[in-house]
């Protein structure tokens, strides 16, 4: 085959140009655009799932420490009493290891424990992504009430 032959032209010509480049580009980008805000809602929404069994696995940790002490643990001894047990009174008589660790909420901040509780008798809550008092959504907050 001769250098000129259209063989050879065509071989040496195959690739992409610069508009079927930035078609994909586009159609890409409004998939991204369409996908991305979902996957991050679920992510929120795996947070507050997150707290809310977490509130519940410390709610039945402490009616365990009740029903093994006849009481809960004051609002000054909190959460902390369901791993190490109390020096301040009233030290419990029945103590024993309730939780392995204290989880953080999934925001990385402590959980509230209230004794005696605004809405229970007992009260246990994270404030929510914002960590303040109230909000909606992903900022509201999730207690041991809901």
């Amino acid at each position: 085959m001769t250098p000129n032959h259209p063989l050879l032209n065509r071989a040496k010509q195959r690739g992409f140009t610069l508009i079927e480049l930035m078609v994909v580009l586009v159609i890409i980008g409004v998939l991204a655009a369409l996908i991305v805000p979902n996957v991050l809602d679920r992510a929120d929404d795996a947070r507050v799932t997150a707290a809310r069994t977490d509130i519940s696995n410390l709610g039945q940790a402490l009616k365990l420490y009740k029903l093994d002490n006849q009481r809960y643990p004051t609002a000054e001894q909190g959460l902390q009493a369901l791993l190490i047990k109390p020096t301040s009174g009233p030290v419990p008589t029945n103590w024993k290891p309730y939780v392995e660790k204290l989880p953080n909420d999934p925001w990385g901040r402590a959980y509230l424990y209230i004794n005696p509780g605004i809405k229970g008798e007992i009260d246990i809550l994270s404030f929510g992504a914002d960590g303040q008092v109230g909000g909606e959504g992903k900022n509201a907050d999730i207690g041991s009430w809901q």
